[in-house]
């Protein structure tokens, strides 16, 4: 690492505190012999304009200082070049940061980004239709959720996602678990052992590239890892709250519980769609879509893995 810029959004969560921190960070950097600068951001899309701005003027490496959803925008531009992407966690649940073992706290974060190694890893990539029905990519990182933890999203206004962090998911996942009907769809996949096809009508289906989730969670997909090129998917054909549950309190406390209705399998293509085109016209029944805890849009959707996409700056193993 020789030039970076730290990419971050003065009104996200933004404090002096917060401030302080990432000018502790960039002395870090400098320190270090870095040629750095602050550079901030007001939207997802100027951040991807200043990111191109900063690879123009020559920097090696790109910070994303924020949570998964600002590493996710950072990644729309990164992908399929040979810049690094670094991380500052400032975000709700900094969920990448957990897996790949950053400190949580910004500047030593900056110190172990002085002694991190470019890792190369595939990225997840979404085709959806977005919330205007037109047709839409994105790359992910961490995860890719369709069904139960994307209405979730869909329902999350991001003025409480500021004000109460976690606790605004945990609280609505709660509420969701009590109230929402659970709509399904038809998902079909191939798995990456055996070759075998599979078709199911699922609640939920995630896409999952990481291990550790860190929080509550946990291991959410057992079987993860962004050092494979493929995806672990958790396929819910189980419209019982009780088997989610059990499923979240399996990832809490590590166990290995078969849960039935819930399967898990390795693959690198996962189609989703709905199970009746009238159902597409039912603004009652939509079925979302999210990665890395972004809201993308509705069904059809197609996941697939780009493998050697990204280079991620990361502590070494």
């Amino acid at each position: 690492m020789r030039k970076a810029a730290l990419l971050y959004n003065p009104d996200s969560g933004g404090s002096q505190q917060r401030q302080r921190e990432l000018e502790s960070a960039l002395a870090v950097l400098r320190a270090g012999g870095v040629e750095a600068d602050l550079v901030d951001t007001q939207s997802p899309d100027h951040a991807g304009d200043e990111a191109r701005k900063a690879i123009d003027s020559g920097c090696d490496t790109i910070f994303a200082c924020g949570g998964d959803g600002t590493i996710n925008n950072i990644a729309q531009v990164l992908a399929n070049s040979p810049i690094a992407l670094a991380i500052l966690p400032l975000g709700t649940a900094n969920a990448l940061a957990h897996d790949i073992r950053i400190p949580l706290n910004v500047t030593e974060a900056a110190k172990a980004s002085l002694h991190a190694a470019p890792r190369r890893i595939a990225l997840g990539r979404v085709a959806y239709s977005d919330l205007h029905g037109n047709p839409g990519t994105r790359y992910f990182v961490v995860a890719a959720g369709i069904g139960v933890d994307a209405h979730l999203f869909y329902k999350l206004h991001t003025g409480i996602k500021q004000r109460m962090g976690m606790a605004a998911y945990y609280a609505k996942a709660w509420n969701l678990w009590f109230t929402y009907s659970m709509p399904r769809f038809v998902a079909e996949y191939v798995e990456t052992d055996s070759n075998a096809t599979h078709r199911a009508e699922a609640t939920e289906l995630l896409a999952v590239r990481i291990r550790q989730f860190g929080g509550v969670v946990q291991e959410l997909a057992p079987g993860a890892s962004l050092d494979r090129d493929d995806m672990r998917l958790v396929c819910c054909r189980t419209a019982s709250g009780m088997a989610y549950l059990a499923y979240v309190t399996r990832g809490l406390l590590r166990a290995r519980w078969r849960i039935p209705g819930i399967d898990l399998a390795h693959s690198t293509r996962v189609a989703c769609d709905y199970r009746s085109p009238s159902t597409t016209n039912d603004a009652q029944r939509k079925i979302y879509i999210e990665a890395d805890g972004e809201l993308l849009g509705t069904l059809p959707a197609e996941i697939t893995v780009v493998p050697d996409a990204l280079t991620l700056l990361a502590p070494p193993r």
